[in-house]
């Protein structure tokens, strides 16, 4: 069985969505019933590093949108049994490949890309030709079927997975504590994108709230790791209300130090507006580290509804208050629940909705 993914990253590429697809394609590959699996990625932003067997990464097309359709449709003479579009806006691209190769188009759909309403005509006649649509969460699908009208049927839940055997419990790094001056402190740790487009990351409700924080917790710190084009705003607002010593902006943080950096929290924190689902949840979650997260989307799914941390309201400052206090105190620990999302747990998803999509038995590799 052939396997084409146009998606827009996965391998060479920083973020929650890229992790997915790498994650996607690793299962794929170690399909035994699969005999090649070729991805075409649209961008590339970091170095690429080892690819699993039967992979072909075909990288001639990134950065450029001129000559990405071209290698794209190329594609095509391969003759793949199952296309699998990994953003709405290629879709157009898969629909071409399918009708020259009919093979069954899957989609796959992650959050704010089909939250909305994109050219609603347009995709919606689109979405009669697809076999089935992978959602990273059920927010997501409700939010996709409000535009769409798709079938409850056509869509399939597939969400994050997380390596546990990566992550784990460990004390502060000694260095770092050092560093950023967190002799006992009390720590706040809050990651993801610093972006202008994306403040529904819940950075302006936890700083609404710190002054009350320190006021219980005065050796408290909020350390921000991520960079973007909204960190001077956030920075010039931290200034304005005087909590400069209270707060610090990591900037980047590559992917071999963001674990150094995540275990120096004594509880993660972020209180998302329009997350799909929120990988970085289950990082925090592996690495033993209490969390609280927003029950008004996605990111509840990565909590399994509350049960692996505290959900709040990110319009409830008070409910916000109380919830980041009492999970400073909460104890460091992994529950066994997380085995929800393991690699193991996410393969034999995948392997499940192949043989659903293909119609043929696939066995899973163990």
């Amino acid at each position: 069985m052939k396997i084409l993914l146009l998606t827009t990253d996965a391998f060479g590429a920083y973020g929650g969505i890229a992790q997915y697809n790498r994650d996607l394609l690793l299962s794929l590959c170690l399909l035994p019933d699969v005999t090649s699996v070729t991805a075409i990625p649209l961008t590339l932003s970091h170095p690429i590093g080892d690819l699993p067997p039967k992979l072909k990464y075909v990288t001639r097309g990134a950065k450029s949108k001129l000559l990405y359709p071209i290698v794209a449709l190329q594609a095509m003479l391969l003759k793949p049994d199952i296309i699998i579009c990994g953003h709405i806006n290629l879709l157009s691209l898969c629909l071409l490949i399918k009708v020259f190769t009919r093979a069954p188009l899957v989609l796959l759909v992650y959050g704010v890309d089909v939250w909305q309403k994109p050219l609603r005509l347009f995709h919606t006649r689109f979405l009669k030709k697809i076999t089935q649509i992978w959602s990273i969460s059920d927010f997501t699908q409700k939010k996709m079927q409000a535009w769409s009208k798709a079938p409850e049927d056509l869509f399939r839940i597939v969400p994050n997975a997380i390596h546990l055997e990566k992550y784990g419990l460990a004390a502060k790094d000694a260095n770092l504590v050092e560093k950023l001056g967190l002799k006992n402190k009390k720590v706040i740790v809050m990651m993801g994108r610093l972006a202008t487009i994306e403040r529904w990351k819940g950075i302006d409700e936890v700083l609404n709230i710190l002054p009350n924080l320190i006021l219980k917790e005065p050796n408290l710190v909020l350390i921000i790791i991520g960079d973007g084009d909204d960190k001077p705003r956030l920075e010039a607002r931290v200034k304005k209300i005087g909590l400069s010593e209270n707060v610090i902006f990591t900037g980047y943080v590559s992917e071999e130090k963001k674990l150094a950096f995540l275990h120096l929290a004594d509880a993660f924190v972020m209180p998302t507006r329009a997350e799909g689902f929120g990988f970085v949840f289950l990082e925090a979650l592996a690495s033993g580290i209490p969390v609280v997260a927003s029950k008004i989307d996605g990111s509840r799914e990565a909590l399994i509804g509350g049960k692996l941390g505290r959900l709040v309201d990110p319009d409830n400052p008070n409910e916000l208050e109380a919830e980041a206090l009492a999970a400073l105190s909460d104890p460091h620990q992994i529950s066994s629940d997380l085995q929800y999302f393991s690699f193991d747990t996410f393969k034999n998803r995948v392997s499940k909705l192949l043989k659903e999509v293909s119609g043929s038995h696939i066995n899973i590799l163990h």
